[in-house]
C-alpha cells in the first residue's frame, strides 16, 4: 500500500472526516503531520469568531496522525512564521512516504517541506485560492505577486482542485490542465442529510422554540460577524425587503457583532421584531439551525472568501440558497432559479429583490431545497478520497 504524507496545521472539522475515510477505504496509508503543535491542546482562540472554539465532534480518531513540535515565537495559522516545524523534513523521512500532499503553501514549514520534497517523490498540493478578489487593473504588486506564485507552483506535481474558480488560479499561475485533479469542497453530507431528514417532523417545534412563527419565510446567515461576510448588507436588505411575513436569523459571534445589534435595535418594532441572533453555534447543533430556515444567506463581499462551506451544509439541509459572486462556490453550486441565485457582491437591491422572489411561494423553496440536495451529493468526501487513491496510485 502507498503511503501519504499530509501536512497541514492542525484539526479541522471539514477535513478529519475524509483523512479517516481515506484510512478506512484501505487503498492509500496517510499519516496526518500536524505542524501547528500547540493546536493539540484543544480549544484555541478564533479572531473571526472572538472567542475560543472547541469543535465538538471527533477530530482524531480513525487516521494516523502526529503533532511536529512548533517553535515559531506567535504560533498560529495566522501568518507565514506562526508555522516553523525544524524536524519537520526529518519526521516524514523517517516514515518513508511514496507521496505528500501538503495543504496551502503560504507557512514557512509547508513551504519549505514543498521545496525540499520537490522531484524526491510525487508533491500534492491542496489550496482554495481564487482570482474573485483580483482587481482588473495592472500594479507591480500584483505581477510580483504573480511570478512568486508560478515559482512556488513549479515545485508541485498535483493540484488538487476543488472547484472551477481554484482551477482558473491554478492555470493562472503556471500549472498545466495535466496536472489539475478534481478533488471538491466537502462537507460531512451524511451526518446533515441524515440529521435533517430525522429533523424533518420537528421543524414546526422547533420554530415555536425559537419564537419563529411557521408561515414566515426565514433567512439564515450563519457564520462569522465580520467585514469579509457581509451581514450588514443582509441586514440592510431585509430592512428594505418590507415584508412582515419574512424573518431573518443572524447565528454566530465576531467583531461586527455589537454594530450589528445597534443597527436593529433602531429598526421600528415590526422589523425588529423579525431579527434574532444567536450565539455561535457548534457542529452537532448546525443540522437543527439549517432546520430552522427557509433559505441560507452568504452575501460575502470579500477579500478572501474562497469558497464557503456553509453552504455545502446548507444544501445537505436541503436548503435554497443565496450566494455572492465573491463566493469561490458560486460557480459550481448555486444554479439560478434552480436551486437558489448569485447575487452581486455589495448590491443590496439585488439582494432584497432576490430575497424577494424567494419570499414569495414556499412550494418553490422546497422544489430549490430538493434540488440543493441532488447538487451538493456530487461534492463529497467519497469523491476526494477516490481523487487522492488514483493520483497516489
Amino acid at each position: 500500500m502507498k503511503r501519504l504524507a499530509i501536512i497541514t496545521t492542525h484539526p479541522i472539522q471539514y477535513n478529519a472526516p475524509w483523512f479517516k475515510l481515506l484510512a478506512q477505504n484501505g487503498k492509500v496509508q496517510p499519516k496526518v503531520f500536524y505542524t501547528w503543535e500547540q493546536s493539540i491542546q484543544g480549544a484555541k482562540f478564533d479572531p473571526g469568531f472572538g472567542k475560543k472554539i472547541e469543535w465538538d465532534i471527533p477530530l482524531l480518531e480513525g487516521y494516523q496522525y502526529t503533532f511536529v513540535k512548533n517553535v515559531s515565537d506567535d504560533p498560529g495559522s495566522h501568518h507565514f512564521k506562526g508555522i516553523i516545524n525544524p524536524s519537520l523534513t526529518k519526521e516524514i523521512k523517517e516514515w518513508k512516504p511514496d507521496a505528500i500532499l501538503v495543504m496551502g503553501w503560504s507557512f514557512q514549514s509547508n513551504l519549505k517541506c514543498i521545496r525540499y520534497f520537490h522531484k524526491k517523490i510525487p508533491v500534492l498540493f491542496r489550496g482554495d485560492s481564487t482570482l474573485l478578489d483580483e482587481k482588473i487593473q495592472f500594479s507591480c504588486k500584483k505581477i510580483l505577486r504573480r511570478i512568486f506564485l508560478t515559482w512556488v507552483y513549479k515545485h508541485v506535481d498535483t493540484a488538487l482542485y476543488v472547484g472551477t474558480a481554484n482551477k482558473d488560479y491554478y492555470l493562472k499561475h503556471g500549472l498545466k490542465e495535466s496536472q489539475l485533479v478534481f478533488a471538491p469542497h466537502a462537507v460531512d453530507n451524511k451526518r446533515f442529510i441524515q440529521t435533517t431528514a430525522t429533523n424533518k417532523i420537528l421543524v414546526q417545534q422547533k420554530r415555536s422554540e425559537n419564537g419563529i412563527a411557521d408561515d414566515l419565510t426565514v433567512f439564515l446567515f450563519a457564520g462569522k460577524f465580520e467585514k469579509k461576510k457581509n451581514p450588514a448588507m443582509l441586514i440592510d436588505a431585509f430592512i428594505k425587503l418590507d415584508n412582515i411575513k419574512t424573518y431573518l436569523l443572524l447565528v454566530g459571534n465576531g467583531i461586527e457583532e455589537e454594530q450589528l445589534k445597534e443597527k436593529v435595535a433602531k429598526q421600528p418594532a415590526d422589523i425588529r421584531n423579525r431579527i434574532q441572533f444567536m450565539p455561535f453555534q457548534n457542529q452537532s447543533s448546525m443540522p437543527d439551525i439549517y432546520c430552522l430556515a427557509d433559505v441560507f444567506c452568504l452575501p460575502s463581499q470579500g477579500p478572501g472568501e474562497t469558497w464557503g462551506l456553509a453552504v455545502n451544509e446548507a444544501m445537505a439541509c436541503s436548503k435554497p440558497v443565496l450566494v455572492s459572486n465573491k463566493c469561490g462556490c458560486s460557480p459550481d453550486l448555486v444554479k439560478d432559479e434552480v436551486n437558489g441565485f448569485v447575487v452581486k457582491s455589495n448590491d443590496v437591491d439585488d439582494l432584497c429583490n432576490k430575497m424577494r422572489i424567494l419570499s414569495i411561494n414556499k412550494d418553490t423553496l422546497f422544489t430549490m431545497g430538493e434540488r440543493s440536495l441532488q447538487i451538493i451529493q456530487q461534492w463529497s468526501y467519497e469523491k476526494i478520497c477516490s481523487a487522492i487513491e488514483k493520483v497516489v496510485a
